[in-house]
């Protein structure tokens, strides 16, 4: 991984709110006031890294069925504040019967993101698998409002990962909030915070780095979360497709530092504004520090005053 993991889109679909306004089956992660996550076992190995979104290609995860596969989410509605069970399945189109051999991908048959659509709640889970097929992974979300879950996996004959997306509405007194302006840093909690440096532009890969501090001091002695020393997904605002981004370099390779900086190498598939949400570990504990994003034109650089808060988000790993 040494070369620079670029942004991939991998999908999401989504109504047009995102310029307003994602354990194996344990806790889960919001987006608003920064929460801590507390984590016993590193699961080893990273998200899937993907290549560059191909020239007007639709960003994947926007659709609820493609290449063969349909995501049927059995829990389409769940109550603002109560844990809820989210359950689903991917199905085979062609037979309707469902998906029960996968690859692993950095430690993980599955990963799947929630993400409220006014972006201010995230979630990004390790869900269960039953022998039947069905997946299933414990959630919390604490507003009510629309969501969208992402399913992001390979099929174990597939040569190629898959990203479907679906809608998922919960319950309670809501008011839409607005996507949180453009800062360069983002509180993470208990003292930390992440700077972000760089930006985005459309078509063209950019560098992203960001430097990770308790107390004003360097954290320098960043843990493996996942097979890395930090994980980013990006979704973009007004269809919330979904883009997941790696970092350069990789645990063990005698280059890569533990922090304090993480640096990541993107690709923005459009103009417009992203909502970038960081991963990171540090002394056993899995933090999310959030930003937001502007892209210019094709030819211009990206603002990089970027997120403050760090989302609310109890981490689902």
């Amino acid at each position: 991984m040494n070369t620079g993991l670029r942004i991939t889109a991998y999908a999401t679909a989504v109504a047009a709110a995102f310029g307003a306004a994602y354990a194996v089956g344990t806790n889960v992660d919001t987006v608003s006031k920064p929460v801590a996550h507390s984590e016993k076992k590193d699961h080893g190995g990273g998200h899937a890294e993907q290549g560059a979104e191909k020239k007007d290609a639709a960003p994947a995860g926007l659709q609820v069925s493609a290449q063969g596969y349909a995501l049927d989410l059995r829990t389409p509605r769940a109550k603002a504040g109560e844990r809820t069970d989210l359950r689903f399945t991917v199905l085979k189109e062609s037979s309707r019967t469902p998906l029960k051999t996968y690859k692993k991908d950095h430690g993980k048959e599955l990963h799947l993101i929630v993400a409220s659509r006014d972006l201010t709640t995230y979630r990004h889970l390790h869900p269960t698998r039953a022998a039947d097929g069905t997946w299933s992974v414990p959630a919390t979300l604490p507003k009510a409002g629309d969501y969208r879950v992402f399913a992001d996996f390979t099929p174990a004959r597939a040569k190629q990962k898959v990203t479907l997306g679906t809608d998922l509405a919960v319950t309670g007194a809501y008011a839409a909030a607005e996507l949180p302006p453009a800062k360069p840093t983002a509180k993470a909690g208990d003292g930390y915070e992440v700077r972000l440096d760089g930006g985005l532009k459309p078509g063209k890969p950019r560098e992203l780095t960001l430097r990770v501090t308790r107390d004003g001091k360097p954290v320098t002695n960043l843990q493996p979360y996942l097979g890395a020393y930090g994980h980013l997904v990006a979704l973009r605002a007004g269809d919330l497709a979904y883009l997941h981004v790696h970092p350069n370099g990789e645990v063990g390779d005698g280059a890569t530092k533990p922090g304090p900086r993480v640096s990541f190498t993107a690709t923005a598939p459009s103009t417009g504004a992203y909502r970038l949400f960081l991963d990171f570990k540090h002394e056993g504990t899995v933090r999310t520090a959030a930003f937001t994003v502007h892209t210019g034109g094709s030819g211009a650089d990206t603002k990089t005053d970027t997120g403050t808060g760090s989302t609310t988000a109890p981490h689902g790993h």
